[in-house]
């Protein structure tokens, strides 16, 4: 299962290598400098399985697709950067290799054009590990089927990814707020993949929106060479922008906290009774044997911290004082006896002798 309660930042590659194993390799040591915790690479060892035959854009992608040979060459890169590896596939032969490689793949993906595409779910629900399902222009029935596909199958580490690329996709095309909806339906958790454009001044906000949103995952096109033409370019941004991403998810998500309702130290010192709260004091001077009445009661700060809380006040009243005590001096139990009456045991006898 991918990390849940920290930040996760996914660098995606896609096809901006187009072919260029070199510039792939280059663009994993940008990500292992900048800090990413996962690569993602787009596997499409079969493009004929991928497409059709007389598809307008196949002679483009041809050149651009890497045999296995390549991608074990990618991978054995890869491996020494301490990165996680995430394949998304394309095609049957793609996976196909992945479920027979010795490289420790963290996730496999498939894409929203292959969401219900029989032939990837069967291969994808004999992974062993996580299984991406890319949600971008899906509907809840196209969601659901894929996610009941894998679960009928055993594959019960599902994870959704929200967002698609639209060369690039305008930020109010994004709707964030879908990933609840999506979280609370299908109860699985969820990432956002971001595709707004580079050259948006706000773009590192836009990124990191989710992040206030509670969703720690983060996929983001990146490259070592801005500016320049390449495909998936319109979606990347450049090196001081991920650098500046990854400080803003990270302090995104520690401001959410991760719906931890315990607080921190600073919020326990904030929530200090006595220098912070006011703490329960004497309104007036006490003499030893009066009882405590609402009339000595008063809330005040002071400088000493005490364990009695306000709410507890109800118990102090009627208790007799145990020591004289000065105005403005806090009234704990150590500064009163108890009075305790004796117990009832009736309830406990056997009334039937």
């Amino acid at each position: 299962m991918l990390p849940t309660n920290k930040p996760y930042i996914i660098g995606e590659t896609a096809f901006h290598h187009e072919g260029d194993i070199q510039f792939l390799k280059e663009l994993i040591n940008t990500g292992g400098n900048i800090g990413v915790d996962a690569m993602k690479f787009h596997l499409t060892i079969d493009l004929d399985d991928y497409m059709i035959a007389n598809h307008e854009a196949i002679d483009v992608l041809r050149p651009w697709c890497l045999n296995a040979q390549d991608w074990s060459e990618v991978l054995d890169y890869l491996k020494q950067k301490n990165i996680d590896t995430i394949l998304l596939c394309n095609d049957v032969a793609s996976l196909d290799w992945v479920l027979n490689t010795d490289f420790n793949v963290k996730a496999i993906e498939l894409h929203a054009t292959g969401l219900n595409d029989y032939f990837l779910l069967e291969k994808a629900a004999i992974f062993k590990g996580t299984v991406i399902l890319g949600t971008g222009g899906s509907t809840l029935d196209e969601i659901e089927f894929a996610i009941d596909f894998l679960k009928s199958k055993g594959q019960e580490d599902v994870f959704l990814m929200h967002g698609f690329q639209n060369y690039p996709t305008d930020f109010k095309d994004i709707n964030l707020s879908k990933m609840k909806v999506l979280q609370e339906i299908f109860n699985l958790p969820i990432g956002y993949a971001d595709h707004t454009d580079p050259q948006d001044e706000d773009n590192e906000c836009i990124s990191v929106l989710a992040a206030a949103m509670g969703f720690n995952v983060l996929e983001k096109h990146f490259t070592h060479q801005f500016g320049k033409k390449r495909i998936d370019a319109q979606s990347a941004v450049s090196v001081d922008q991920m650098v500046k991403i990854k400080r803003l998810l990270t302090k995104t998500l520690s401001a959410y906290g991760f719906e931890d309702i315990r607080m921190s130290d600073a919020e326990k010192k904030y929530g200090n009774t006595g220098p912070m709260k006011k703490a329960i004091v004497a309104r007036k001077n006490i003499a030893k044997g009066e009882q405590l009445s609402i009339e000595h009661i008063a809330f005040k700060r002071t400088n000493e911290s005490t364990y009695i809380k306000q709410m507890m006040m109800p118990k102090l009243i009627g208790l007799e004082v145990a020591e004289d005590i000065e105005k403005d001096q806090i009234i704990d139990f150590s500064k009163v006896n108890y009075l305790y009456k004796k117990a009832d045991i009736l309830q406990f006898e056997n009334t039937n002798e």
